[in-house]
């Protein structure tokens, strides 16, 4: 029988690597583990669709850890209710504010993540996305490296991921937009082909805006949450994360579509 140290330590290396190599070819490949992109992931799971989540961070869950300003609760409006029940999230309303309602941010993260990874997708962290995999005028997948690596400014050589559909849940920086944009040359669905960045602080717009920007930028090239706001030129809307987890929905149903 095995010393017990070695049983740990190959166990972690061979279902890590079994897990890496088959994250090398997906049907849809989500950058950052924020909100929308752990919805977007549970619903694209939930239909058979085979997906991973990189992020580039230790702990997954975006922006959703802190709440407002490290006040660790968060608001949703009414129609986002049905996603937090999909999770298994609770929640409660506002006194004297039909239609709005307060959730525990550090449930709401953890929720997520737990109901993401229980649904069959699969969240790799610490993972940066340096480039992408641009071939015959497409989008193909992702090139990727362990974040400490980019951080020290390491020459080590990155893997490829490849993928029939990447969706762009990076945030404010929309960085996989701007990859496209700047290295492969690509027009994106907007009114100049280019990020039109995000505007000043209007709650009720910016949810609106967070949803409708939310869709297909370049063919197999998708923006959810704020990383679609930020691309389509929408509103900032806050600590309220309604827009945020209804845009990884409707994601998901833009890249189920597109795959049948």
């Amino acid at each position: 029988m095995a010393a017990i140290e070695n049983v740990i330590s190959q166990a972690i290396i061979n279902k890590f690597s079994g897990k890496l190599q088959a994250g090398l070819n997906l049907d849809a490949a989500l950058v950052g583990a924020g909100p929308s992109a752990l919805v977007a992931a549970k619903y694209l799971a939930d239909a058979g669709i085979k997906c991973a989540i990189f992020e580039r961070k230790l702990a997954p869950g975006g922006g959703t850890w802190g709440g407002g300003m490290l006040f660790n609760e968060a608001v949703v409006q009414q129609d986002a209710l049905p996603i937090l029940e999909d999770f298994g999230i609770p929640y409660s309303e506002i006194e004297g504010n039909p239609g709005y309602y307060t959730l525990d941010s550090v449930a709401m993260a953890s929720g997520l993540i737990f109901g993401c990874l229980k649904a069959g997708a699969v969240i790799f962290n610490s993972m940066s996305v340096e480039d992408l995999v641009f071939k015959n005028g497409q989008v193909g997948g992702l090139v990727i490296n362990w974040t400490p690596v980019e951080r020290l400014g390491m020459h080590v050589d990155p893997l490829t991921v490849l993928a029939k559909a990447v969706i762009d849940g990076t945030g404010h920086p929309s960085e996989i937009m701007r990859m496209a944009t700047e290295k492969a040359g690509i027009k994106l669905d907007t009114p100049d082909g280019k990020i039109q960045g995000e505007r000043p602080m209007w709650v009720d717009q910016g949810e609106a805006q967070t949803v409708d920007n939310t869709k297909e930028y370049f063919p197999g090239l998708y923006a959810c949450g704020m990383s679609a706001n930020n691309t389509g030129g929408g509103y900032r809307m806050g600590p309220i994360f309604g827009g945020m987890l209804m845009s990884g929905k409707k994601v998901a149903e833009l890249v189920k579509s597109s795959l049948k």
